[in-house]
């Protein structure tokens, strides 16, 4: 092992001698955000557009198919559930596939599943098979994590935050035109005609797939620099910059307790000799790798951050509804409104979206400034404090805006944590990591409105909205506990195991 370490730096002694070497972040420096990522966030932006309208298209199309085909609401209900089923098998094993061929592939695999089974239940004969192909349809949204992935390993390090909020805030733009979308669409022709018209965005990243470039840290991962090389000249071009002649090298391996890399470590690197370990597909070594003393603690506080923030974003939505509505009554109602022929209905899911926009201006001013864990945990802490008149009766407009402000920050909190967990986890298993962390966190969407409703339903608003903030503090905690904290911290590559 020694010798094998003195040869190593005997190689890139002489390849310094020789020309410049430099490393993948110095490279992303030098070519600066501009032009050529502009493309690529709006490439991956229509990817979370397309997820989001694949989402929200649940709110609409429920009580359409209930009525047509004569479904019980238990039924009904499915409909909803074989997505997030299909979602929490999808956010793994596209991870996987990201992992071990690259981030282009697990976009044109989830792209391809999304669309075609999209369209095709737009045209289900029976309710059965309708099932069947929101589950396929399931299966690629789980994926859409490796948009994320993507694009976050093309961003230098100054202000990577703000871009990746700005990256997640087409969540919020494809849940708003989803809403105006059946707005229109819905009453005049039905929800066939909805579901074919909201595939179409993940057509058109089918369409553009050929003109988007692998990631050149994953490509560096595979040992393939000269392709990597090639793509981060063009960046350059594109965005007007130079890249300087020399010879990339992979970026730090960490040998010590930090997983991401001091501004002071050294920037040279081992070679492709290292990167030549993590060709092929993923192995059981690299899914215990997220066990090992290193990451062990990073790995379950991002679990339960994912699970507690997707059970309180659905739970937030759910109490929106039951206390500005029904719940002064105490009338059970279901997560989304049966109303789907009235206007009513459209209007609420816009606006309710329109709650997100706040939480996304305040992310994104202080997310580079105190840092991605001190965000997250300001935003839970306001949050909780907002439920707390909440637990007493209140008239309809204070528990309106008590019940935006909340959604807007716990929707803020979640793209924060969309953002954390790649930075945190190394390149080598970065998909495979944030996709089973992303499949731990559907399981609390899929709780959630199971707990939510019962609740509600036996006049326990008071309950509910005490679970929630239990839940929410639960996170602030768990992002306590994460040891790591990635502000103006480079992207690590490999970590080593003990």
């Amino acid at each position: 092992m020694i010798l094998l370490t003195i040869q190593k730096e005997d190689k890139m002694c002489k390849m310094a001698g020789s020309e410049h070497v430099y490393s993948l972040d110095e490279a992303l420096a030098t070519v600066g955000f501009g032009k050529y990522q502009g493309l690529m966030l709006a490439y991956g932006g229509l990817g979370y557009i397309a997820d989001a309208m694949e989402i929200m298209i649940l709110s609409f199309i429920g009580a359409a198919v209930e009525s047509e085909w004569h479904l019980s609401p238990s039924e009904k209900s499915l409909i909803s559930t074989v997505v997030f089923a299909g979602m929490l098998v999808g956010s793994y094993f596209w991870g996987v596939i990201s992992d071990a061929y690259g981030r282009k592939k697990g976009i044109l695999g989830l792209a391809t599943f999304t669309s075609v089974a999209g369209l095709l239940s737009a045209f289900s004969p029976n309710y059965m098979s309708l099932l069947v192909l929101r589950c396929l349809a399931g299966v690629g949204l789980g994926g859409m994590h490796t948009f994320t992935t993507w694009f976050l390993e093309f961003i230098p390090v100054p202000n990577r935050g703000v871009w990746m909020i700005v990256f997640s805030s087409f969540w919020t733009i494809g849940t708003i035109f989803e809403a105006g979308l059946a707005w229109i669409v819905m009453p005049n022709f039905g929800w066939r005609c909805l579901l074919a018209i909201s595939s179409g965005p993940c057509f058109i990243v089918l369409l553009l797939y050929c003109l988007v470039p692998e990631s050149p840290r994953f490509l560096c991962m595979k040992g393939k620099f000269k392709e990597a090389h090639h793509i981060l000249q063009k960046a350059a071009h594109f965005n007007g910059t130079t890249l300087q002649n020399g010879t990339l090298v992979l970026d730090h391996i960490k040998d010590d307790n930090e997983l991401a890399a001091p501004e002071d470590a050294p920037l040279l690197s081992p070679i492709v000799d290292e990167a030549d370990n993590y060709k092929g597909s993923p192995s059981p070594s690299s899914l215990l790798l997220l066990f090992s003393p290193k990451l062990i603690r990073t790995t379950l506080a991002l679990w339960f951050l994912y699970f507690g923030n997707t059970f309180s974003y659905y739970g937030v939505i759910l109490l929106t509804s039951e206390l500005s509505s029904g719940g002064s009554q105490c009338t059970p109602t279901m997560l989304h409104s049966e109303k789907n022929e009235n206007a009513s209905l459209y209007l609420d899911v816009f606006i309710t979206s329109l709650a997100e926009v706040p939480g996304l201006i305040v992310a994104a001013f202080i997310v580079d400034r105190v840092g991605r864990k001190l965000c997250m945990i300001i935003m839970f802490v306001v949050a909780s404090i907002l439920l707390i008149p909440l637990l007493t009766r209140q008239n309809e407009a204070t528990t309106t805006a008590l019940m935006f402000g909340t959604r807007a920050l716990v929707s803020a909190t979640f793209i924060v944590a969309c953002i954390y967990a790649p930075e945190v986890y190394p390149t080598s298993i970065r998909g495979n990591a944030v996709g089973l962390t992303s499949a731990v966190g559907r399981i609390g969407g899929m709780i959630c409105p199971l707990v939510a409703v019962a609740l509600v339903a036996n006049c326990q608003q008071i309950y509910a909205v005490i679970l929630f903030q239990v839940v929410i503090l639960g996170c602030a905690l768990s992002v306590v506990l994460s040891p790591f904290e990635t502000k103006g911290r480079n992207l690590v590559d490999i970590l080593e195991s003990e």
